[in-house]
């Protein structure tokens, strides 16, 4: 997700981006060519020739650009109007989009043309295609790698507003009145707040893959359980309610539109009687109970999940499985923690899933221990002493500097500096000028900026708190700086990577010596192509030894060129390679886990003062990190998985690699559609919260794993370029995962906010997610 640091205007982001694992049951994952439509063998595909056009564009090959555009309008043309004319609405979904993806390009093949007329400056000439493909083909859809199609028309039209306006503007959020959430009033609560299964069947080989719950008296757990919850199936069609709600056709739709449904009790009953698979079906409407606020019923009914289907899985967005009994015991820990008042606490549950690293459910083994809840005194457990760390034996120690992570002899983990513990409190520092995008190839390096020619740099030292949020600056708003607000947050460290962009030692040593805030160094270690000389496609081959050789020579220049700085933190290694995009480490992890942990070694071999950490993406491949990377000092996962936390991630890695972790990138949108952006800030700030919280309790001598050595926040500013338009706001949604609304707005993910846009890069608008983290990290 941080784009920014990408070579300017070289490729579209349709071909290149961050792609972060999302948990969520819907749609399929699909791959940059998605269908080849040739006509005959001599004939290229319109695939084949957009892939190329899209290329030529990006290398502002004007002449060759317009010769490709052009051959595919002339070979495809009549076969797209035909698509366009057989669809009465948008297609939806993967299948459906593939099925007219001769429409998608040519479509795509008039966008370019528009979008290089725009380049020439040929105002009229790029309007009047933009305004064709409004008017010929509003159903076309293009795929960006990110993980989402965007709705070509709409693109145009935001380029068209762009011309004839030629100012910065933020898309206003719709109007839409946020109603008070329908109030689920159980008809059958159930007899018993936390039920007793055993008096109701028994658990057969618990803590193996032959575990099982066979049910001796369904009628009796049926009664005990209340409505909704398995194997209750029947008690909700008697509810009155649900009688009036039929009545009313308040349960008619989708039922995914209902997951984030302002009408609870509508939601409630359609996901009770849906005909999803039981484990999806009870995830899904225990996540309504909480959000009802009825948080025994929510516990209850997730922990039906871990009892009765504990290998229950679904698909992300991008095709990766989604474990729902890990799921449902992060959530019950998560309810349970944020109620202490239930006086309860979830002990020994556990479900491991045996191959569940890869995208292959079929060789998955799950093993399950349900665990009991038992009664705990909220005072005692606040206050239940942790062990010294002055008195253990260390175990493991990597490193030799003022930098290294250490093992206790309880198996925690630190990271220690200078000789003290650090809890990284990360966040990662992109801040982009609205309007500047790397598509057109206007991106500039932020630590070099200095618009308004006063001699500083404009976001470190220049920017200033909107307070009254009026988009202008104040008497009583000084310029204060970015780096002095991340002071006050409590931040210790940035990410950042040494290319494409030179870096600022300069700044960076400012930035350690007045601010107290460190550096993480990163290398994409071939990721999108960067540092392995490949081309964009195929990308890079982590078995070529040219590559291989390409990627080694960036990375150790980046060790010698900073190794003797002291705001060093430590070293990163790529971002999500796992996820592929010009790389093949997703089908070839055990190769690309096996360069990694080389180029680690040849990095102790010159600096053995600083650990070496890698950025994957989220568990994907975690076993072959474990069998391939003893030298990797650090296992770093970008993950987004909701408010709750980062479930069984932190025993995972604990098991698997016997690594300490952080989390490289997690966030939230501060956008939530049909709800105020106050609201929306609220909940930004609530998942935030949740986030932290989970790493904190898995940090050394806590209640968790014991490995946790921080996180980094994603990210400090909004980034107005990454939904289309640099100079428009969007509140679109760019891809569906688990977020308060349900959906990635890419656009609004800062900590701070940038206004109206009409003062960037110098304006901050501080989120409520700002002093959560204040309040956080200062104690």
């Amino acid at each position: 997700m941080l784009d920014s640091f990408l070579t300017e205007g070289i490729l579209k982001k349709r071909f290149f981006s961050f792609i972060f694992p999302q948990i969520f049951l819907v749609s399929s994952f699909c791959f940059l060519r998605l269908n080849s439509f040739a006509q005959s063998d001599d004939m290229p595909s319109s695939g084949e020739l957009i892939n190329k056009a899209w290329l030529l564009h990006g290398q502002r090959k004007v002449e060759e650009t317009f010769a490709v555009t052009q051959q595919i309008i002339e070979l495809y043309k009549d076969q797209a109007d035909k698509q366009q004319a057989s669809l009465s609405a948008l297609p939806k979904g993967k299948e459906e989009i593939e099925k007219v993806q001769i429409l998608n390009d040519v479509a795509t093949a008039y966008f370019i043309q528009a979008e290089s007329y725009m380049r020439q400056g040929k105002i009229e000439e790029a309007k009047n295609i933009f305004k064709l493909i409004i008017e010929r083909y509003p159903c076309a859809q293009a795929w960006d790698p990110r993980g989402w199609y965007w709705v070509i028309a709409e693109a145009a039209a935001k380029s068209i507003k762009k011309l004839e306006s030629g100012s910065i503007e933020i898309e206003k959020p719709k109007k839409k009145v946020s109603q008070k959430p329908t109030k689920i009033v159980l008809y059958d609560p159930g007899k018993e707040d936390i039920v007793n299964y055993s008096k109701y069947g028994e658990f057969v080989n618990v803590g193996t893959d032959q575990y099982r719950y066979i049910i001796k008296d369904q009628e009796g757990l049926s009664i005990a359980v209340g409505e909704g919850i398995y194997p209750n199936t029947s008690s909700v069609r008697w509810d009155p309610a649900f009688k009036t709600a039929l009545k009313q056709k308040r349960l008619e739709g989708d039922l995914w539109d209902f997951v984030h449904s302002e009408d609870l009790e509508a939601a409630f009953f359609k996901w009770a009687t849906s005909s999803e698979p039981q484990g999806v079906k009870l995830f899904y409407t225990a996540l309504i109970l909480e959000k009802a606020g009825l948080i025994k019923h929510a516990i209850k009914c997730y922990y039906a999940i871990i009892v009765h289907f504990p290998g229950a899985y679904g698909w992300t967005y991008f095709k990766t499985p989604w474990y729902i009994g890990q799921a449902a015991i992060a959530k019950i820990h998560y309810l349970l923690r944020k109620n202490p008042q239930l006086g309860l606490k979830l002990v020994d549950a556990q479900i491991k899933i045996i191959n569940g690293f890869d995208n292959n459910v079929a060789n998955d083994i799950v093993i399950t221990n349900p665990g009991r809840f038992v009664k705990v005194n909220p005072l005692l457990e606040k206050f239940k002493p942790k062990p010294s760390k002055e008195l253990l034996s260390i175990k493991k120690r990597s490193g030799k500097g003022r930098v290294y992570v250490q093992q206790y002899e309880t198996g925690d983990w630190q990271l220690i500096v200078d000789e003290k513990p650090f809890v990284l409190k990360g966040i990662t520092y992109a801040p982009t000028k609205v309007g500047q995008s790397p598509d057109e190839g206007t991106m500039t390096n932020w630590m070099y900026d200095d618009f308004n020619n006063n001699g500083k740099i404009d976001g470190p030292f220049d920017s200033f708190v909107d307070k009254n949020k009026n988009n202008r600056q104040d008497q009583d708003e000084p310029a204060i700086g970015d780096f002095e607000l991340m002071r006050q947050m409590g931040v210790n460290a940035i990410r950042i990577y040494h290319h494409p962009r030179v870096p600022s030692k300069e700044l960076l040593r400012r930035l350690y010596q007045e601010y107290g805030i460190m550096t993480i160094m990163g290398d994409f270690l071939g990721k999108y192509a960067l540092g392995s000389g490949a081309p964009w496609n195929p990308g890079t081959d982590y078995n070529n030894p040219q590559h291989k050789e390409n990627m080694m020579n960036s990375v150790l220049s980046m060790v010698k060129e900073y190794k003797d700085e002291p705001f060093i933190l430590f070293w990163l290694l790529g971002n999500e390679n796992v996820y592929g995009y010009a790389c093949n480490a997703d089908k070839e992890p055990d190769a690309f886990f096996a360069f990694a942990n080389e180029v680690a070694r040849r990095i102790k071999e010159i600096d053995p003062n600083h650990p070496v950490a890698i950025c994957s993406g989220d568990v994907l491949y975690l076993d072959k990190f474990g069998k391939h990377c003893p030298d990797i000092d650090i296992f770093g996962a970008n993950s987004y998985r909701g408010n709750y936390g980062f479930g069984m991630l932190w025993y995972q890695v604990k098991e698997i690699a016997d690594k300490p972790a952080i989390i490289t990138e997690y966030g939230c949108s501060a956008y939530y559609e049909g709800k105020s952006l106050e609201e929306a800030e609220e909940y930004q700030a609530d998942y935030h919260k949740g986030c932290w919280e989970d790493i904190r309790l898995n940090m050394a001598f806590q209640d968790g794993a014991g490995n946790a050595l921080g996180g980094i926040v994603f990210e400090w500013l909004d980034e107005w370029w990454k939904g289309y338009e640099p100079a428009i706001h969007d509140t679109k949604g760019t891809w569906i995962g688990p977020f308060p609304d349900g959906t990635m707005h890419e656009e609004w993910l800062g900590i701070c906010g940038q206004g109206d846009g009409n003062m960037s890069p110098f304006l901050r608008q501080l989120r409520k997610a700002y002093t959560v983290y204040k309040q956080e990290w200062k104690n």
